[in-house]
């Protein structure tokens, strides 16, 4: 029961996160410009995939090339290969707007949570660690994501169990993204960060599922992305390292 208490809480988190950006519209708007930017690369990247995807499953499947069936299950590969760059883009949207605005959302959550001390760098030394943990970080996502992948041609269990884990899986990596400015602010290495958020794992996956879920939406992505930012300074200070 408690679980589900701070499941529900971590969603608030992503609420009380629009909330706050409502209240400050001007930082809403500063925040905007780098889930632009993102926004746009990924859209062409997508649509290079989407345009691309038949010949990308015929050079895949050279193994089909005698079947009678070949252009079905081409079809099904080039449409499976879309799918799984979609979701790509979904996991990995945080975590390449926040490296291409860090300055800006370092300032954006500074201002939602305000720390008396605080570990301060420039962040141009800050963007090459930020870099490295993001990539360790979709190390460990894709360790998740390719199984249920396969997982999901599974007859039944691919329609109903895989989605539910995946969104979990998802939801939790994004939550380390997006907390990760407030708690490098608290002097919190990656590990250390790992072990909080998994210590307090029914609130991580709530916010996360909750912007997962969002940002499968287009476009809605750009416009939620300084409240997830927001939200995350939020679900910090108040549930995993609350400022005494």
């Amino acid at each position: 029961m408690r679980s589900v208490r701070d499941f529900t809480a971590g969603v608030g988190f992503f609420f009380q996160g629009f909330g706050w950006v409502a209240r400050h519209p001007r930082w809403w708007l500063f925040g905007l410009i780098p889930a632009l930017i993102a926004f746009v690369l990924y859209v062409a990247a997508l649509i290079f995939l989407g345009t691309n995807a038949s010949a990308v499953a015929e050079f895949l499947t050279p193994f089909a090339d005698s079947w009678s069936w070949r252009e079905l299950f081409r079809t099904l590969v080039g449409i499976a290969l879309f799918i799984g760059g979609l979701v790509l883009a979904v996991l990995t949207f945080a975590a390449i707007t926040l490296a291409i605005g860090e300055p800006f959302y370092e300032k954006l959550s500074a201002a939602v949570d305000v720390l008396e001390s605080e570990q301060e760098q420039p962040w141009w030394r800050t963007l090459p660690r930020s870099i490295r943990d993001s990539l360790v970080t979709l190390f460990y996502v894709l360790l998740f994501t390719i199984p249920l992948f396969f997982l999901g041609f599974v007859p039944v269990v691919g329609q109903t169990v895989v989605p539910v884990l995946g969104a979990l899986v998802s939801g939790f990596f994004l939550t380390v993204e997006l907390t990760t400015l407030a708690l490098e602010r608290r002097g919190l290495a990656r590990k250390q960060r790992f072990a909080l958020l998994r210590g307090n794992k029914a609130s991580a996956l709530g916010f996360g599922v909750a912007v997962f879920l969002l940002f499968l939406v287009p476009f809605v992505a750009v416009i939620a992305m300084p409240a997830a930012v927001a939200g995350a300074a939020l679900l910090v200070r108040t549930r995993l390292a609350p400022v005494s």
